[in-house]
Parts: structure tokens; C-alpha cells; sequence
């Protein structure tokens, strides 16, 4: 069994760049899954043809695999992998198909003729974000920012010398939460894309532990801390506009 990958109107074998012939063998792998099964048989002409060989024990797991973006059932990971070699086309200014031996498509790539995703903005709004700072330096009038939250790294902030000078001081320290006004784009998906921030204050937040917390409140004299069996339940419910305190 072979399906063959074509990547049309734009490269032949000879002007094709290895390293890129590498990033679609690559992408097309991850479509087709089982790769201690599928093999690179032969690359020809027309314009680039990437010939790919499926061993027997592995024939009907490939098909069905992808087959599943036709009828619209792949998996989130067969469907980002046809969204990597579709945006691979449309960079190369190219389109593709998937075809199976006999000549029948099997999954058609728009590549260019994807239409413009729609973008809504920008959108100027005030707000904070939180974070560690983990850079804090440049050569412009504003100096950049750079906020890691959890796996989520914040870009595109500036702030004022002063702000920056103020907040550098906890390079890779606490989390900070700063204020500004962000610009924003909502994608056609639905999703924000946070394109620039203006730092105008931040302020440090917080991270003592619960117990720690606890055991603050309950130092404070005549506060009523001491005589409640199990504090910690009782902030959290607090917090959640649970049963009030007496």
C-alpha cells in the first residue's frame, strides 16, 4: 500500500531545499502515524511527489487514520498534523494532496487558497497580568518585559524606565501582577491574541502558604481564629460565598 504526498505549483526535486524536503517528510509522518511502519519510498517529479510505503500490519490503522479528516472524526493530533503541512503549503505558496495509489485523493490541501483567517481589532483595553519576571531589558524608549506564567510567556510588554528599573528587582522572584493597557486581537476562532502591554504599576503578590496564613490570623489577638476547629474550611468556604463566620 502507498500513498503519495504531492506538494504542487511550487518546488520541483531539484529546487527543492533539503532541510525543507526534511520538514514535510516529517509533518507527513506525524499525519500518517505509525512510523515504525511507514517509510519514505522515493521522491519524483510533479511537482514534488513524496512517495510513502505502509507496511501490511499497519495498512488499515493509516487508512482509517486518515480517512477520519474527510469525514471530519480525526483526532485532535491527525488534525493539527494536517494543520502543520497545510501551513507548510501556504508559506510555499504552494497546494498539496494526499492521494492513494490508483490515483483517488484522499484528503485535498488548500495551502494558498486557504481563505485569510478573519481578525477583529486591534482593541485597546486596561487590565493586569501576572506572572515572574523573567527579563527585563532593552535598547527602546520603553524597556520590555517578560512574564512567565505557568507554560505561558508573556511578550510584548514595556514599561517605563522607572517601572522597569522598580520591577527588575524581582527578576526570577515572586509573582507580580502589573497594570496597564493591553492591545488585543481576536482571532476568527474566537481566541485573544495579546499583541502589546503598557506597564503603568505592578505589585507584588502574596504566595504565603494557607497554613501560613492561618497561622497569622490566628496570632492576632481577639480575632476568633483561634477558637475555629478547622480554619482552613472555613477561608476557602468564605472565599466561595459559603456560611458566613459568627
Amino acid at each position: 500500500m502507498e500513498y503519495q504526498f504531492h506538494i504542487d505549483d511550487s518546488f520541483t526535486p531539484a529546487t527543492i531545499p533539503m532541510e525543507r524536503l526534511g520538514e514535510y517528510i516529517k509533518a507527513l509522518a506525524q499525519l500518517m502515524g505509525e512510523t515504525g511502519s511507514v517509510h519514505l519510498d522515493c521522491v519524483t517529479e510533479g511537482s514534488v511527489v513524496l512517495h510513502a510505503a505502509i507496511d501490511q500490519p499497519a495498512q488499515v490503522k493509516v487508512r482509517d487514520r486518515v480517512s477520519g479528516l474527510g469525514g471530519r472524526t480525526a483526532s485532535k493530533e491527525v488534525a493539527r498534523a494536517f494543520g502543520v503541512l497545510d501551513d507548510m503549503l501556504r508559506k510555499d505558496n504552494a497546494t498539496g494532496r494526499l492521494v492513494e495509489v490508483g490515483g483517488q485523493v484522499v484528503i485535498p490541501f488548500p495551502g494558498r487558497n486557504r481563505p485569510e483567517p478573519v481578525v477583529f481589532g486591534p482593541f485597546k483595553q486596561d487590565g493586569t497580568l501576572e506572572g515572574q519576571v523573567i527579563r527585563v531589558g532593552g535598547k527602546d524608549d520603553t524597556i520590555p518585559v517578560h512574564l512567565r506564567d505557568g507554560a505561558v510567556v508573556h511578550t510584548g510588554l514595556n514599561a517605563t524606565e522607572d517601572v522597569a528599573r522598580r520591577i527588575a528587582q524581582h527578576l526570577l522572584g515572586p509573582t507580580v501582577r502589573v497594570h496597564g493597557t493591553g492591545t488585543w486581537l481576536r482571532e476568527g476562532d474566537g481566541t485573544w491574541q495579546l499583541k502589546s502591554f503598557r506597564i503603568t504599576d505592578f505589585e507584588l503578590l502574596d504566595e504565603t502558604p494557607l497554613d501560613g496564613v492561618v497561622a497569622r490570623l490566628r496570632a492576632v489577638r481577639g480575632s476568633g481564629w483561634s477558637d475555629v476547629p478547622d480554619p482552613v474550611r472555613e477561608l476557602l468556604e468564605d472565599r466561595q460565598g459559603g456560611t458566613d463566620r459568627h
